[in-house]
Formats: structure tokens, C-alpha cells, sequence
């Protein structure tokens, strides 16, 4: 394009009406057997090339891209006018389907074969230049296709992820329908309740000084579902939680949330795997393998350190206290746990990218990292030399030790070692290229424990939510020795990532009640919160259970994003803000008045 016309201001370029023209194909429909139609296109122009006698434009729309000609051998006006287009301007064509010449096709492009030779066409809209160029190579920062999202969307990349994100929701009603589970909605605006993060609230006009929050989830009321007879319920339901964000975490999110009566784990868990099995046949035309290997948490624990392992890869852990328990290397010997992770060939590992795992691990509290290089005549290691011949050859013979390995080690609290090398595992597994991209390896991991200890509050916390029901025989347990009872709850796992987590529920008022005063709460508080469900448990609540499926992080995965925001249409950023139409923003105090609140002034804060 001349220098000129990229200097032809925008508002100059006549612009006209669509009239009576209907599309007759989209800009992904043409192939050779159309050769010679008429047809009609519309889109935007994605490139221009000017071959002085012939005018080539890309036109593009979200079905894909159809190369489209102006000569002046067909309609010289309709050439001369085509000058003055610009990437992102939006045309109407007709013209007649053409076979590209011999050699010219374009194998990459589904219309590659064929070119349309423009008879006539209309200039609908004028573009200004984008802030960046509308395709997948582009380099823009995130921080700028968040401010310009709409144009970021144009993108073939970002437009399939939300054509994903369409034809799994599709999927997932078709195939729940078609089950007998009934999509049910529930309230946005509904009472506070502690779920674990903090809660977005509304502030009430017509009942002042009384809130509103959004909910974190629709679990009380898929329970209260159950309660109503309603005994197959799903959701494709918006979730808010005000909690500080990450890449696959975003302020309001989406889940597909399920609930089922008179059932147990095996039946919603095979219903659960029915349903992954089916979304994926319909959206990426992929086979599972399936039943889906089923793993406790302990056993996850202890192979893999986390609670998610990705098991498309190896390089699992080993409890090797007991070779140390006599050692004269004290760190180990007087450490709660040793375990250690063999990295077959990780002997070419230098001590710069060794200082560096060592920093890796301290994010998640370890003190440092030890290490042993395996060579063929000694031992390579800081630590070698505290090792006895006899602690040598018990990790020789347990983790199976070769010239070329490199292990590492961590002692001490269980949950430092275990996330400490839990992640460092990941992290070599990525970093030396052991995991493949094609592989979609869904696992469960069953009977968590039923609580955790929260260092910050000193105190036990639900491990999922307060909800779930305990293992049979665990009743007592809850409150004599809450670090050992066990939660009839599971999570599904796809390639080292949760993207579902559901249990059994309580489904009696006692035992529900016995669950508060466990984890703290008085009777007074636990009634004020939560005196609407027990209640609902005093008439005949059937036994129930579910499962919610993150739909962001799913289609994250299956569309091999980096972060959530790039599957989702309009996201926040890290700070939860959005860039393009500058939300979080002030209101009027008007406004406020109305809502009975008053801002407190800086010097107050």
C-alpha cells in the first residue's frame, strides 16, 4: 500500500449500506466443488497485496479466511476502489469462485484451493490502524489485548478457544439432558456464608445496612435441590470469589455444577467420567481411555507429593527415611521424613541450573535442596561424604541408581518435602522435555482427608467445605483426632491439574451440626449462617453427592492456553481489573446515598 492511501484519513472512505445483500457462503465455506458459483462474502480484510494489475484482500470472518480478488479485467471501477482498503475494514464481495492457478493453492487454509473474483462489493465500515496486527503471531503484552479485547478476539487462535468453550457447553447440556438431569438456576444474590475464600458483596437499597453476597458456588442450593425432589440437577453457573488471582484463577468464573440423589462415590464418579468421555468426543474428537485410573490421596501423596499428580511422566518419589535412620548425617536422621527423586540422566544438570532448583524449592518453605550426581567411580555431592557404603547401597538398590542419574532430597515437616519435591518434579519434568502435549491422562484421586490445619488461624479447616460428609466410622473421629479422618470426596485430574472436585454430602441435621461444632463454629453462629439447611435436613433430605468441573480451566487444557484468561471472553486481570472498560470504576453520590454508604476519607483509612 503507497504511502498516499496509509495516509488517507478514515473518515474520507465513503462508506454504504448493506441493503438487500445476504452472505451467501461464510469466509471458511468454499472449496474447488464450488467452483464457478456466485457468491456472497462478508468480513474484514486481514491482508492486501498490490500486484499492480491484480488487488489480492484475505477476507476473514470466524469460520476462517477466503482469498478474494479485485481485477480490472472484471470490473475495473470495483478494482480502482479497492485501493483504498485497509487491514480491518469490513466488505461485502459477490463474484464468481475460481480454481487457484496451478502450484498456487494454499494447503493450509480449508479454502486454499479456490480465490473469488470480486464483481462488485461494498465498503461497510473503515477501520482505524489496530494497536496490533490481528493475527496469532502477534507480540502485543497481555495487558494490551486485554485493553483492545474485542480486537483481540478477531484472532484465529483466541476465536477457537471461544468456539471450544461453546461446543463443550453444548456438549455438556446435550449429554446431561440426555440423562434425565434438569438445569436448574439459582440465586446471584444470596445470603453470606463462610466457604473458605472472601465473598463479593452487594449492598441492599431496599433493606438498608443489609448485604447481599454473590456466591462462591451454588452449593447450598444443589443440596437444597435434593431436598426439593429435584434429584438430578446441573448448572452452568457464574461463581464470584474476591481472592487474589493467578493464571488459572480469575474473580468470577464458571462452573459446571452437578448434584445427584441416592447415590454413592462409584455412581457419580462413573457418571463424572460418562460425561468427560462424551465432551470429548464432541468438541476435540478425542477417544478416552477409560475407566479413569482411581488413586487415594495418600497414595498420591506419597508417589507424587501433591494431591494432583500428573502421571504422563515419571519421576516419582521415595520415602527413604528409614536408610537414614542411624545415619550419621544428622539433617536426615533426625528429620520427620526423607524423600528422595531420581532423575535418570539428570547427571548433565549443571550447578548453576542446580542453584537454580534449590531457589525453586524455597517458594514452597524447603531450606535447600541436596543432591547426589551418579557417575560411574564416585558419588558427585556436598553430602557424599557424611553416606556410609550401607546408605549407599540401600539407595542404589530402592531407587534402582545408574551412572548418569542425579537424585534429589528433602527432609523434614511432611507437607515442606512433599510440595518441595512434589514441584520440583514438575518442574524437571518440563524443563528436560519429559511431558508430551498429546496426552490426556484423567485420573481420580479419592478419600481425602477431611480436614487440614490452617497455621495461619491455628486451627482445623474443611478440606473441601464444611459439606462433606465424613467415611463411615469417622464420626467420632471428627473431634477426637480431626488430622486422621477421612472425607468421601474426590477429585478429577487431567495432566496434573483439578478440574473437578466433588463429594458425598451430609445429608442429616445431627451430623451436619456435629460438623460445625467440629471445625469451631458456636451453635449460635453455625444457626445464623446455616439454620436454613439443617432445617431443610429435618425434613426427609435424601442422601446426595455431586461434583463441579472448573469449564475454565477445563478449556484451558483442551485448548493448550497458557491462562484461563485467554478462554475467557471478556476476563479480569491479575489485579481484577478490566482494562477495557476500566472496572472496578467510582459511582456517583448519588448513588451512594441511595445505598446508605459513605467512602471513608484518606486520612481516615
Amino acid at each position: 500500500m503507497t504511502q498516499e492511501l496509509m495516509e488517507t484519513p478514515v473518515e474520507s472512505v465513503p462508506l454504504q449500506s448493506l441493503g438487500d445483500w445476504r452472505r451467501s457462503h461464510t469466509c471458511g465455506d468454499l472449496t474447488a466443488a464450488d467452483k464457478d458459483k456466485e457468491v456472497c462474502l462478508m468480513g474484514w480484510a486481514q491482508y492486501r497485496r498490490d500486484h499492480g494489475g491484480l488487488i489480492f484482500i484475505d477476507l476473514r470472518d470466524r469460520y476462517g479466511l477466503t482469498q478474494i480478488v479485485f481485477s480490472p479485467e472484471v470490473n475495473a471501477d470495483a478494482h480502482s476502489r479497492a485501493r483504498v482498503l485497509r487491514p480491518e475494514f469490513v466488505l461485502a464481495v459477490k463474484g464468481r469462485v475460481h480454481l487457484r492457478p496451478e502450484g498456487m493453492a494454499n494447503p493450509n487454509l480449508a479454502t486454499g484451493e479456490v480465490e473469488v473474483y470480486v464483481t462488485e462489493w461494498k465498503l461497510l465500515n473503515s477501520s482505524k490502524t489496530p494497536p496490533f496486527p490481528i493475527e496469532d503471531r502477534v507480540e502485543a503484552g497481555e495487558n494490551l489485548r486485554l485493553q483492545w479485547r474485542y480486537l483481540d478476539l478477531r484472532r484465529r487462535r483466541m476465536t477457537n478457544n471461544i468456539i471450544l468453550r461453546s461446543r463443550v457447553a453444548q456438549a455438556v447440556r446435550q449429554h446431561l439432558a440426555g440423562n434425565g438431569f434438569l438445569e436448574v438456576e439459582t440465586p446471584f444474590l444470596t445470603k453470606s456464608t463462610p466457604e473458605g475464600a472472601r465473598d463479593f458483596l452487594v449492598p441492599s437499597r431496599l433493606n438498608p445496612g443489609s448485604f447481599y453476597a454473590l456466591p462462591q458456588s451454588p452449593q447450598i442450593f444443589k443440596q437444597l435441590c435434593m431436598v426439593s425432589g429435584l434429584d438430578k440437577y446441573f448448572q452452568i453457573v457464574r461463581c464470584f470469589r474476591d481472592e487474589d488471582l493467578r493464571a488459572d484463577r480469575q474473580p468470577e468464573f464458571t462452573q459446571i455444577d452437578i448434584e445427584m440423589s441416592f447415590v454413592d462415590e462409584t455412581q457419580v464418579m462413573d457418571m463424572a467420567e460418562d460425561l468427560m468421555i462424551h465432551v470429548f468426543h464432541e468438541a476435540l474428537g478425542v477417544e478416552l481411555p477409560h475407566p479413569f485410573p482411581r488413586m487415594s490421596w495418600d497414595e498420591a501423596m506419597a508417589r507424587y507429593g501433591v494431591d494432583k499428580p500428573d502421571t504422563r511422566f515419571g519421576l516419582e518419589l521415595h520415602d527413604v527415611s528409614h536408610l537414614f535412620k542411624q545415619s550419621g548425617f544428622k539433617v536426615f536422621a533426625s528429620a520427620k521424613i526423607v524423600k528422595a527423586l531420581r532423575v535418570p540422566g539428570g547427571e548433565s544438570l549443571t550447578r548453576k541450573e542446580i542453584d537454580e532448583l534449590t531457589e525453586f524449592v524455597q517458594i514452597y518453605g524447603s531450606q535447600g535442596l541436596a543432591w547426589i550426581k551418579i557417575r560411574e567411580n564416585e558419588w558427585q555431592s556436598p553430602i557424599a561424604k557424611f553416606l556410609s557404603e550401607e546408605e549407599r547401597a540401600g539407595l542404589t538398590r530402592e531407587l534402582g541408581l545408574t551412572p548418569g542419574d542425579i537424585v534429589f532430597f528433602q527432609a523434614g515437616e511432611f507437607s515442606i518435602v512433599n510440595a518441595a519435591l512434589g514441584n520440583l518434579r514438575v518442574h524437571l519434568g518440563e524443563k528436560l522435555g519429559l511431558i508430551p502435549d498429546d496426552a490426556w491422562n484423567f485420573l481420580w484421586v479419592t478419600d481425602f482427608p477431611l480436614y487440614e490445619y490452617d497455621e495461619e488461624e491455628k486451627r482445623y479447616v474443611a478440606c473441601h467445605h464444611p459439606f462433606t460428609s465424613p467415611k463411615e466410622g469417622d464420626l467420632e473421629t471428627m473431634v477426637s483426632n480431626p488430622a486422621a479422618a477421612k472425607a468421601r470426596a474426590y477429585d478429577m485430574v487431567l495432566n496434573g491439574n483439578e478440574v473437578g472436585g466433588g463429594s458425598i454430602r451430609i445429608h442429616q441435621a445431627d451430623v451436619q451440626r456435629h460438623m460445625f461444632d467440629a471445625l469451631g463454629f458456636s451453635k449460635e453462629s453455625a444457626e445464623a449462617q446455616f439454620g436454613f439447611l439443617i432445617q431443610a435436613f429435618e425434613y426427609g433430605a435424601p442422601p446426595h453427592g455431586g461434583i463441579a468441573f472448573g469449564l475454565d480451566r477445563l478449556i484451558m487444557l483442551m485448548s493448550h492456553s497458557p491462562s484461563i484468561r485467554d478462554v475467557i471472553a471478556f476476563p479480569k486481570t491479575q489485579k481484577a481489573t478490566c482494562l477495557m472498560t476500566e472496572a472496578p470504576s467510582e459511582v456517583s453520590p448519588k448513588q451512594l446515598r441511595e445505598l446508605g454508604l459513605r467512602l471513608r476519607s484518606e486520612d481516615k483509612k
